[in-house]
């Protein structure tokens, strides 16, 4: 039951006429490394006017003193330093020539130098999206809850999966935590973001450097509102309209990182965890994978760079106090075992089928040290037919929604999919492991709510601690046709498809 690659990676493929989840992550890399093999330019030819221009990054040791020597040799080498984060030892530039890589890593100090895309700044792309099932007004208007609860609250069916609504009775959570949404860029107008909306911690790092302009981190209306609506699901205010996020009481703040086109590129990514380590963020969503590649194999020197510099940063943001939370990805791959056939990849130019071992070709940031890696579960509590596994992979597992025809909810709950905030003030579903992510930042944010001292690490411990021991689901046949969609390994304690269990917001907040 492997889903078909998507444009935007993150994307659940379920059934025709259900709704599908944006999930983000890009498709890139390939045409990299072949430019290696180009004739060196002659010196005064570093940087052809009618070469094709890239993105790089060049990764040297922390610090001011080896970081000014090898921007020298940039310049030398045909490279436009866009910024520098020497914080971490990461440099990002921007070159013509073809030869660039392959000089850089020779000079002194440069640990690994790789380019961040496959396609031409800027990237052209298709703009195919699957698009989210948006409420009517009629819908939204005719929306009758339960005193106490918000009008769209009886639709979230996932609030009571993970004991959500008995959280709020005892807290909604702190406003001196911020959670961070790191992707398509988050609309601080919508009616249910407005007031838990932390102004100051967000930007848009789409060109590699933060833009801090006013709104800068809202997405267009020719954009995917996928961060919109995983803001939503995490700190949707209780405020008597629409739904209810996870931890309503909360801050969050938008990081807008991903291309008009919907590509979420190295150097962008790199510059979002290292504001969110600077602006006192608490913890981080990571719904997407970094383009061009689905898998980064170290083997290969520009994808080897990808994987350093978007290391480097989420590290980073930890060092400073933030817990990473990352989507394991749609497409029910088995992530432990020993070979993956990955067709998307690089997809930002041409993709082919490539057999990679998971191990070794990493999903980033979702498969880095210290980042949480959240599976999906429907409606009945199973793992979402689409959502990636593997033991000692995943570590926790959270409501992503399904098909309804797979796991359909208990009434009043009308959709198997997942409810959340819409540009322009609208409400409407998707479902993918996009959504099951910000559902473990919510918990992980109640949790730092109710321990403010506690450490990164101790966030984490109590995450998995508190998390609802679930078995594995033997046999797995998810559309009932009789043949195995997808194995679990592992004890009820910690298995592949739920990790150490599901999420649970009451204990997040009791214990």
């Amino acid at each position: 039951m492997t889903a078909p690659y998507a444009r935007y990676r993150r994307a659940a493929a379920i059934p025709a006429g259900m709704a599908m989840a944006t999930a983000l992550a890009f498709l890139p890399n390939t045409a990299a490394t072949a430019a290696e093999d180009a004739p060196a330019p002659a010196p005064a030819a570093a940087a052809r006017a009618d070469a094709t221009p890239l993105s790089y990054v060049v990764n040297v040791r922390p610090g001011h003193g080896t970081s000014a020597y090898v921007k020298k040799a940039v310049v030398k080498a045909g490279g436009t330093i866009v910024t520098s984060y020497d914080q971490i030892g990461v440099i990002v530039v921007h070159s013509s020539n073809a030869d660039f890589a392959k000089t850089i890593r020779k000079v002194r100090g440069v640990q690994s130098a790789g380019a961040t895309r496959t396609a031409p700044l800027p990237s052209a792309s298709t703009g195919d999206l699957g698009a989210p099932k948006v409420l009517s007004a009629a819908e939204v208007a005719a929306a009758d809850a339960p005193a106490g609860q918000d009008p769209l609250q009886p639709q979230q069916w996932d609030l009571p999966a993970i004991k959500a609504d008995k959280a709020h009775e005892k807290t909604l959570g702190s406003k001196k935590v911020t959670v961070a949404v790191i992707d398509t860029g988050v609309d601080d107008t919508h009616p249910d973001i407005a007031p838990n909306f932390d102004r100051k911690a967000s930007v848009n790092c789409v060109s590699g450097k933060p833009d801090t302009a006013d709104g800068a981190w809202r997405p267009s209306a020719e954009e995917s509102p996928h961060g919109t609506h995983v803001a939503g699901e995490i700190a949707a205010a209780k405020n008597g309209v629409g739904m209810t996020g996870v931890a309503p009481g909360v801050k969050v703040s938008g990081i807008k990182v991903s291309t008009t086109a919907g590509f979420f590129y190295t150097e962008a990514v790199v510059c979002g965890f290292v504001w969110a380590a600077e602006h006192g963020v608490d913890v981080t969503n990571n719904s997407y994978y970094t383009d061009p590649w689905y898998f980064n194999c170290k083997n290969d020197p520009d994808q080897k760079a990808l994987v350093e510099a978007v290391g480097r940063a989420s590290r980073y943001a930890e060092k400073k106090g933030a817990v990473n939370v990352a989507a394991a990805g749609n497409e029910n791959y088995d992530l432990a075992s020993d070979e993956i056939t990955d067709p998307s990849s690089p997809n930002d130019t041409t993709p082919g089928d490539r057999v990679v071992d998971p191990s070794k070709c990493l999903d980033i940031p979702t498969q880095l040290p210290g980042v949480v890696t959240v599976a999906s579960t429907g409606a009945k509590g199973i793992k979402s037919s689409f959502s990636n596994h593997g033991l000692g992979v995943i570590d926790i597992a959270a409501p992503g929604g399904d098909s309804t025809a797979y796991q359909k909810p208990d009434a009043p709950a009308t959709s198997g999919l997942i409810l959340g905030t819409l540009p322009g003030g609208k409400w409407g579903y998707m479902a993918g492991t996009s959504m099951a992510s910000p559902h473990v930042a919510g918990v992980a944010a109640l949790i730092k709510s109710t321990h403010p001292y506690a450490s990164p690490a101790l966030v984490k411990a109590l995450l998995y601690a508190e998390a609802d021991a679930t078995p594995c689901t033997d046999p797995y046949d998810i559309n009932g046709d009789g043949k195995i969609d997808a194995v679990c390994e592992g004890s009820k304690n910690r298995n592949g498809f739920y990790g150490w269990g599901v999420a649970d917001a009451l204990d997040a907040v009791t214990k």
